[in-house]
């Protein structure tokens, strides 16, 4: 059955993990934004360095956007056709971009070192599993445009008869009326 099911199989669970990654994201990333704005940069659970406030910044657009890119995901996952994979595609990889450059000023936070607090490390830690998640995410629903096992296609299903669409050429039925 587990084959049958192909990348679908995999996708909901992904979808799940993702969806609770970016709203822990959201989360942190506001809170500890509100207490750096408020100047509480010394807070214990807070602390930071130069890039801290750009990857505060980075990580809350990382969370909305990975949070529709999921929303999305789920509304693929549901009908499953190439027309909804279209769309699923494309916000999956904006959202990886916008992910990899909090990712990258998260490593550059973490070279920059000094005094980081418990939350801020937790947040650290998470975009980096959100980096890795939704590469795979990414990876998963591109499979599905090579290889059909994994996914539906851009060529999945005729939207009027729900039936596989044919690689080959349509024949006209009939002439055309002049």
């Amino acid at each position: 059955m587990a084959d049958r099911r192909g990348g679908r199989g995999i996708m909901g669970p992904l979808l799940a993990v993702n969806f609770v990654i970016y709203l822990i994201i959201l989360g942190l990333a506001g809170w500890s934004l509100d207490k750096y704005v408020n100047g509480e940069q010394h807070h214990h659970l807070l602390g930071g360095n130069g890039a801290t406030s750009h990857m505060l910044v980075y990580a809350l657009i990382c969370g909305v956007t990975g949070a529709c890119s999921v929303l999305i995901g789920a509304m693929h996952f549901r009908a499953w056709h190439g027309d909804s994979l279209a769309s699923a595609a494309a916000s999956a990889i904006i959202s990886w971009a916008v992910t990899a450059l909090a990712f990258g000023l998260v490593c550059k936070q973490i070279i920059l070192a000094g005094q980081r607090g418990k939350r801020l490390r937790t947040l650290e830690a998470i975009i980096i599993i959100a980096t890795v998640s939704q590469s795979l995410y990414v990876s998963l629903l591109h499979g599905g445009i090579y290889n059909s096992k994994l996914g539906p296609g851009y060529r999945g299903h005729d939207p009027d008869t729900g039936l596989p669409q044919s690689h080959e050429a349509q024949k006209p039925t009939s002439p055309p009326a002049i």
